[in-house]
């Protein structure tokens, strides 16, 4: 069973928050966490970096908005419809995202990705990953008001967001660090999350034993911290049973 299964929507945060921690430990795990000072998240303290996880940072209506507004195209009831039988999405009128979906070459093959993705910033600030270059598109204000939201947890104005949607339990995305030069150091990333509920799996680089998971349901935060990115990897799995979208926004700062 879910671990939010019998989770009532909009719960009292101090209620449910006080279920992932036992013993001074973050659920089932060996790692530290305590709530944090405001009340709708908590701190988790993991070897060489450290999280925050807020389960409903934003409310069941806000976040019913939000994914309505991130998946919204004309014509189209975006939780009907079978997204997998489009042959060219990039071409389809969504109202306020600019969905693509991109594709990588290996071994001499083009394989699209498992999943459509969006990149958005300021406009000096392109992003590379697997072999993928994404120049930004101009902030709207959908994606400057969840930026602003994040303002009180991160202390800071986040210049870029990744979208990536994930059409049903099928879509994935393999384990990864977001460790590239242009991220700095030691990158803080936000990630947001509305729709369907997904895991999300963290294990260290150097011991794949050592291992971390965490369910990111509709309107959940997830901050990673410190030095994270560097020693841990993550993933979110397939997932079968799960027949909703689930868009993901992770907001980072692009140094150039």
């Amino acid at each position: 069973m879910d671990l939010f299964d019998n989770v009532q929507a909009d719960q009292d945060p101090s209620l449910l928050l006080a279920t992932l921690i036992n013993n001074g430990k973050f659920m089932d795990s060996d790692y530290p966490a305590h709530i944090h000072k405001d009340g709708k998240g908590v701190v988790i303290e993991v070897p060489d970096g450290r999280l925050y996880y807020a389960p409903q940072y934003f409310d069941s209506a806000y976040s019913d908005e939000i994914i309505n507004s991130l998946l919204a195209c004309k014509g189209i009831d975006h939780a009907s419809h079978d997204w997998y039988q489009e042959e060219d999405i990039n071409e389809l009128p969504f109202k306020n995202i600019r969905w693509q979906h991109d594709s990588v070459s290996m071994f001499g093959k083009t394989h699209p990705l498992p999943r459509l993705s969006a990149w958005y910033g300021d406009n000096d600030r392109p992003y590379t990953y697997s072999g993928i270059t994404l120049q930004p598109k101009p902030w709207n204000e959908l994606l400057l008001e969840l930026r602003e939201a994040l303002y009180p947890i991160c202390k800071r104005q986040f210049n870029s967001v990744l979208l990536n949607w994930y059409r049903s339990g099928d879509d994935h995305i393999s384990w990864h660090t977001d460790a590239e030069p242009e991220l700095g150091q030691n990158p803080l990333i936000a990630s947001v999350n509305f729709g369907a509920s997904r895991r999300f799996l963290l294990r260290r680089k150097d011991d794949h034993s050592s291992k971390l998971e965490i369910p990111l349901q509709h309107g959940s935060i997830l901050v990673m911290a410190g030095a994270l990115q560097h020693h841990w990897q993550h993933s979110v799995p397939k997932q079968k049973k799960v027949k909703d979208s689930r868009v993901n926004l992770t907001f980072r700062t692009i140094h150039i």
